[in-house]
């Protein structure tokens, strides 16, 4: 049974928890633009913490709670081909920029052990979206490396809980399928195989993987459910299942609940589902 967080009549995505479990930080165009807002885990007590006339969205949560990574086109004179990650303190205080390039870079996901961030970026795809590809970099910013390289998008990474693995998505086989890699970008190798998208990987903090799929939509992009496998792609297994579309899944702490984003009650909130 899925839990409603947030309830408006505008658009609340990306939800991210905080490392203790008490918080989940999202998007909100409630104000008129997208801004990153904290609530309590329960959906109380929601505070914006950006608060700016560019687009502020992707939040992640830093492994020991102080900071939160987040992608914005602040410093692009509002256009939103060309975002960059930013980093802020937990309550919003000293918002600073770690990406500054031509390109669109989002989708920021910190290392278990808080050193690095993983994320997605066009740099190297002459501008265009449609070639994303998986960097990493420093938390602050130095170091930016290439993970993955081809012709195809490969974006949306997540970290193994050891650090060791990156699980992200690729249209290199002709549609989305979820893969995983080496943290060095080596060794990369694909866990779903199927006609339908898959995508938005999230790893656990064990030994599983939750993503989306409209593999059960009738060959529809607008009926997305919330899935989960083993890390080795085996048992592949749907949490949600109505005519919306649920995405965006990220695991609590603990493992115990999947919070996501949905349309399902005619606009797009934060839920949340228990997983047994």
């Amino acid at each position: 049974m899925s839990k409603r967080l947030t309830d408006n009549d505008t658009r609340d995505i990306s939800p991210t928890w905080s490392p203790d479990g008490t918080r989940i930080a999202f998007a909100s165009e409630r104000d008129g633009n997208s801004e990153i807002y904290v609530m309590d885990a329960d959906g109380g007590s929601q505070t914006r913490l950006t608060n700016n006339d560019a687009v502020d969205w992707d939040p992640a949560w830093s492994p020991d709670g102080t900071r939160i990574a987040f992608a914005s086109d602040r410093d692009s004179n509002d256009s939103i081909s060309n975002q960059e990650v930013y980093v802020m303190d937990a309550d919003g205080g000293n918002q600073t920029r770690l990406t500054n390039n031509d390109a669109v870079n989002w989708m920021p996901v910190w290392s278990p052990d808080g050193t690095r961030i993983a994320f997605t970026s066009t740099l190297d795809g002459n501008d265009s979206t449609e070639n994303d590809e998986v960097y990493v970099m420093d938390a602050d910013g130095g170091n930016q490396t290439r993970l993955t390289n081809n012709d195809a998008s490969d974006w949306g990474p997540t970290w193994s809980p050891d650090g060791a693995r990156i699980a992200f998505v690729s249209e290199r086989d002709g549609n989305w399928e979820i893969y995983v890699m080496d943290a060095d970008g080596g060794d990369q190798t694909r866990l779903t195989n199927n006609r339908a998208e898959d995508g938005t990987p999230a790893w656990s903090p064990g030994t599983r993987i939750a993503f989306d799929s409209d593999r059960d939509g009738n060959d529809s992009t607008w009926n997305w459910e919330i899935y989960v496998m083993d890390a080795n792609g085996g048992r592949q297994t749907r949490l949600t299942n109505n005519d919306a579309v649920d995405y965006g899944p990220k695991w609590s702490p603990d493992g115990t609940r999947i919070a996501f984003s949905s349309d399902r009650d005619g606009n797009w909130e934060i839920y949340v589902i228990r997983i047994k």
